[in-house]
C-alpha cells in the first residue's frame, strides 16, 4: 500500500507571557524567499555603497582638477600680461632705434657722409612665402643687434660731425651789433663820402651810438687788434676754412692777439675812429682772402 505524502511546513510558535500560545504555519519555501530577499538587499546596499565611494571619489577629482584649471588659468593669464607688456616695451625701443636712425641720418647727411639703412623698410613690391611671426626673443634680439650696429656707426660720425659743427661755427653769421641792423652803406661801389667820385666799399657799415658792444660772428682766433688804416681801430678775426672778418671803427678794442673768440663774444665797442663819418661799425667777411658781400652771412 503506497503511503501519502504530506507538503513539508514550518510550523512558528508565538507565545506570550499570560496568554495562549499560538501557531503559525508557513510553507518551505518562506524562508527560503525571506532569505533570499534579505541577501540581495545585503548585495544591494554593498553595491550602493561601493558606487557611493566612487561618486565621492570622482568628485574629490574633479575638484581637485578645477582647481588646477584655476590655477593655471591665472597663470596663464599673468604670463599673457607679461608677453603683452614685453610687446609693448619691444615695440617701443623698435621705434626709439629708428627715430635714432632718422637722428644719425641727419647728422650724417649734415656732415657730408652718406645715410644708412638700418633698421628693416617695408617693401611694397611682390612677395610671398610663408609669414611666420616673430617671437617676442627674435625681436629682441633683432633690437640688440641694431642698437649695436647704430652703435658702430657713432664712432665714425663723431669725427666727421665734429669737423662739420667746426666749420660751421667757424663761418661768419648774424649781425656784429645786436638790435642794430640797419645799414647806412653797402657792399660795392658808392659815391665817395669825403669828395668826388666813387669808389669800392668792400663791406657794410651799421650805425649805432658809441659804446654799443661789437660782437664776433664766428669762432676764431684774433690776429689783428689795433689801428688798420682807413678802418681806424679794428679787429680781425681768423675764422679758419679760409674766413676771415674785420670790425672797423671802434672807439675802444677789448680783444688782443692770439686771443680765441667764440661767437657772439665781444670785440670792442663802436666809434667813429679812421675814415668815418659818424659812430658805426664797418663789418667785412673775407673768403679765401677776398672782400665778398657780407649780407650773403646775415640771416
Amino acid at each position: 500500500m503506497r503511503r501519502q505524502r504530506h507538503p513539508v511546513r514550518y510550523t512558528l510558535w508565538l507565545a506570550r507571557t499570560g496568554a495562549v500560545p499560538r501557531t503559525l504555519s508557513l510553507p518551505v519555501w518562506v524562508p527560503l524567499v525571506v532569505v533570499l530577499g534579505l541577501l540581495g538587499w545585503s548585495g544591494l546596499n554593498l553595491w550602493l555603497w561601493q558606487r557611493t565611494a566612487e561618486m565621492r571619489s570622482l568628485q574629490l577629482r574633479l575638484l581637485s582638477l578645477s582647481e588646477q584649471a584655476r590655477s593655471l588659468n591665472n597663470q596663464l593669464e599673468a604670463e599673457r600680461t607679461h608677453n603683452n607688456t614685453l610687446s609693448q616695451k619691444a615695440q617701443a625701443i623698435l621705434h626709439d632705434l629708428a627715430t635714432l636712425e632718422a637722428e644719425i641720418n641727419r647728422l650724417r647727411t649734415r656732415a657730408g657722409m652718406p645715410a644708412l639703412r638700418l633698421t628693416p623698410t617695408r617693401n611694397e613690391g611682390p612677395r610671398g612665402g610663408a609669414e611666420v611671426p616673430a617671437s617676442l626673443g627674435q625681436v629682441l634680439a633683432f633690437a640688440d643687434g641694431e642698437a649695436r650696429r647704430l652703435n658702430g656707426t657713432l664712432g665714425e660720425l663723431s669725427p666727421a660731425l665734429e669737423e662739420t659743427l667746426q666749420r660751421e661755427a667757424a663761418v661768419p653769421f648774424g649781425y656784429p651789433l645786436l638790435g642794430y641792423t640797419r645799414t647806412a652803406s653797402g657792399f660795392g661801389y658808392r659815391g665817395n663820402p669825403f669828395g668826388w667820385g666813387f669808389e669800392f666799399h668792400n663791406g657794410l657799415d651799421f650805425p649805432a651810438p658809441y659804446g654799443t658792444p661789437i660782437h664776433a660772428t664766428g669762432a676764431g682766433v684774433v690776429v689783428s687788434a689795433g689801428w688798420n688804416g682807413p678802418f681806424g681801430q679794428a679787429v680781425i678775426v681768423d675764422h679758419g676754412y679760409g674766413y676771415k672778418t674785420l670790425y672797423g671803427h671802434m672807439s675802444q678794442i677789448l680783444v688782443k692777439p692770439g686771443d680765441r673768440v667764440e661767437r657772439g663774444d665781444t670785440l670792442g665797442l663802436v666809434g667813429s675812429t679812421g675814415r668815418s663819418t659818424g659812430p658805426h661799425v664797418h663789418y667785412t667777411v673775407f673768403q679765401g682772402g677776398t672782400a665778398v658781400n657780407p649780407g650773403a652771412f646775415l640771416n
